[in-house]
């Protein structure tokens, strides 16, 4: 079986160190500082397994990121988490309600975010 791979979409490099690492040990982990970079990372082949996608990013926000994907036919079939400091229900509303198929809260429980990874892909 191939290696999944996983595509972090986050402008704050601690946080794209902090769960690359926790990842790479059983995933190819794929690393976007910005919504546009990551856009154009997801339509190349081989596309990730699954997007974990920030919000609060400039210039292009996480909301609209996912908007994006959702709308390419080349990427909307690609499961999108979203990972985000913003815990309002107003905003986990807003994510599931644009096509995302989850939403965790930072700081990131490490159980929880393999528990929703396990989800969508197998390793």
């Amino acid at each position: 079986m191939s290696i999944q791979t996983i595509l972090i979409i986050d402008d704050t490099p601690d946080n794209l160190t902090q769960i690359s690492s926790i990842l790479k040990e059983k995933f190819k982990v794929k690393v976007a500082t910005n919504g546009a970079k990551g856009l154009s990372i997801a339509a190349t082949e081989p596309k990730p397994n699954l997007i974990l996608l920030d919000i609060m990013m400039p210039e292009m926000d996480g909301f609209e990121v996912c908007q994006k994907l959702k709308s390419d036919p080349l990427t909307s079939a690609i499961p999108v988490i979203f990972l985000s400091g913003k815990a309002d229900s107003s905003d986990i509303e807003k994510g599931l309600s644009l096509g995302a198929q989850g939403y965790l809260t930072k700081p990131v429980d490490h159980s929880k975010l393999f528990e929703i990874i396990s989800q969508f892909i197998s390793n």
